[in-house]
């Protein structure tokens, strides 16, 4: 009976232990990656391994990774990958890594209402702001959303005051944010302060953390 009790332990210990998530944080160039395995942030190197975890590529906005000699692909923005049970593509995470892109600026891959889309920081935005094409995308209910103006580079334009039911990059997602539908077009979503107020904030050279209070 002890034998068996041991052998039982083993073999779970065994399985606990090969369960990995990662998901894609970010990438520098095309020779390293942020990685989140199993919540924790690392920085790894194209051939490198890391708990278990070997980067293999790094493509735009995606990264090929191998756990457990099987290959997975892993996107920006997307759900976890996971081997072994663990991960399940919940949003538990509590930590946030964006590279800085081109000109310096911080661009992130993510979901609102569960569907893709794709964000610009911006410390100086009230709330997260988006066009009426986006929001309509996105399926958001812009037209009974409280209505105001707001002065812009192009003039004044009304803007509907609404609230996402989610939004969430990585895998930290916050629930209930604040965002404001523009009727003018916008490149991108802005990330505004709405979501980023709920993180503390921190550069390290080119990559921007954002811990969840």
């Amino acid at each position: 009976m002890r034998r068996t009790l041991i052998l039982l332990m083993f073999v779970l210990g065994s399985a606990a232990a090969s369960a990995q998530s990662v998901s894609l944080a970010g990438s520098i160039g095309d020779t390293k990656a942020l990685l989140m395995i199993d919540g924790s942030p690392h920085t790894v190197a194209v051939g490198a391994t890391v708990k278990g975890v070997t980067l293999k590529r790094v493509m735009p906005n995606a990264a090929e990774v191998e756990i457990g000699g099987k290959l997975l692909a892993v996107t920006m923005g997307g759900s976890p990958a996971s081997v072994g049970g663990g991960g399940g593509g919940g949003a538990s995470g509590r930590e946030i890594l964006i590279a800085a892109g081109p000109g310096g600026h911080f661009v992130a891959n993510g979901q609102i209402n569960g569907k893709p889309a794709q964000f610009l920081v911006d410390t100086g935005a009230t709330a997260i702001a988006m066009s009426k094409s986006e929001a309509e995308r996105l399926g958001v209910d812009w037209k009974r959303g409280q209505r105001s103006l707001v002065q812009t580079a192009n003039g004044v334009v009304p803007t509907y005051q609404v609230s996402l039911t989610s939004v969430r990059i990585g895998d930290v997602e916050i629930f209930n944010v604040a965002a404001a539908v523009v009727q003018a077009e916008m490149p991108v979503i802005l990330l505004g302060n709405s979501f980023l107020s709920r993180f503390s904030m921190r550069r390290d050279a080119d990559v921007l953390k954002l811990e969840k209070r």
